[in-house]
């Protein structure tokens, strides 16, 4: 009977995207690959050190890169474990938490408005299409009903004046 696991000797510079197919997990001394998160220990371009990148499965881009620890014999890298792994998971998801949440936070802004009818939230939401990008300005009564949407620039800057005209104008359109 052939075995046709994958070999435990692999090519240090394997593509990563080859170790990230489905749930199989890896674990050699320069490449893992487990719970959707693959590390692999690279040559550092820098210098005659190492680095070590976290790609997150279906991502072609790493999420994380890193310098690596040399091993004992000041020549080689350490070889990955299962603590450096874990690790360098939480660290990598941690990197992709904070670039969502700064795009989110570049792509929907919201403020709220007084007005005679009552409080109002303005919302303004960029859609960034790669051909036509656009905004939404939306207008929210206080029990979170749209009075209002309107398309804008995706450059349209929300401040509390602009919201404040648009709603003593009607909320109508926005040239």
């Amino acid at each position: 009977m052939t075995d046709s696991s994958p070999a435990l000797d692999h090519d240090p510079d394997h593509d990563a995207s080859a170790a990230s197919s489905g749930d199989e997990v890896i674990q050699e001394p320069r490449l893992w690959h487990k719970d959707g998160w693959t590390a692999r220990v690279i040559k550092n371009e820098d210098d005659d050190g190492w680095a070590v990148e976290m790609i997150k499965d279906g991502e072609p881009e790493p999420a994380l890169v890193g310098p690596w620890t040399m091993g004992r014999d000041k020549k080689n890298p350490k070889p990955l474990d299962t603590n450096a792994f874990n690790t360098l998971v939480k660290t990598a998801s941690e990197v992709l938490r904070r670039h969502e949440q700064q795009l989110h936070a570049l792509l929907h802004k919201r403020l709220s408005l007084e007005t005679a009818e009552g409080d109002v939230e303005v919302t303004l939401d960029i859609v960034p299409d790669e051909y036509e990008p656009f905004a939404l300005l939306s207008a929210l009564d206080a029990y979170g009903e749209q009075i209002a949407q309107v398309r804008v620039a995706p450059n349209f800057k929300l401040t509390k004046a602009r919201a404040q005209s648009w709603a003593e104008g009607g909320f109508g359109r926005i040239e």
